[in-house]
């Protein structure tokens, strides 16, 4: 399946047109490209021996959102997806995805793997949170980038 996926996104996971220059149609390519960056990144994970167990995990009450949730082997990895699309026509040097988990954004993610293991009762069970940084250029498949334990738990 993941050649399928691999060979979709052979020409970038960015819609080719980008002539609408509103917010809300900035809005819904940003969406879009999120939602086929998680797609690529499920896909390659499982590729590389993840066994996964729950997408875009949210709980009630608490802000943020825990993107994959799997097994590399007998640790529990949550992992957060992040895609960007680069641009040459900008002009102008983009950060890069792992850029984009900031502190705050570690702090959510550490609350939501706690409630994600506390409703199952698995507390006790080894864990590690990962990054997988996607970057997507117009007409080129879209380099991966895979960090085990990216950051501690707070």
């Amino acid at each position: 399946m993941f050649a399928a996926v691999n060979f979709s996104a052979r020409r970038g996971l960015a819609d080719e047109d980008a002539s609408d220059p509103s917010t809300a149609a900035r809005k819904y390519r940003a969406r879009r490209t999120g939602v086929r960056g998680e797609t690529y990144a499920y896909w390659y994970l499982r590729r590389h021996g993840y066994i996964v167990v729950a997408r875009n995990f949210t709980t009630p009450g608490l802000k943020g959102e825990l993107d994959i949730v799997g097994y590399d082997g007998n640790v529990l990895a949550f992992v957060e997806v992040k895609t960007r699309v680069v641009s040459e026509r900008t002009g102008r040097e983009l950060p890069s995805p792992e850029a984009a988990v900031t502190p705050d954004k570690r702090h959510y993610l550490t609350r939501m793997a706690r409630q994600f293991l506390r409703a199952r009762r698995a507390q006790d069970f080894p864990y590690r949170f990962d990054i997988l940084a996607i970057e997507s250029r117009p007409g080129q498949p879209p380099q991966v980038r895979l960090h085990k334990a990216a950051f501690p738990s707070e």
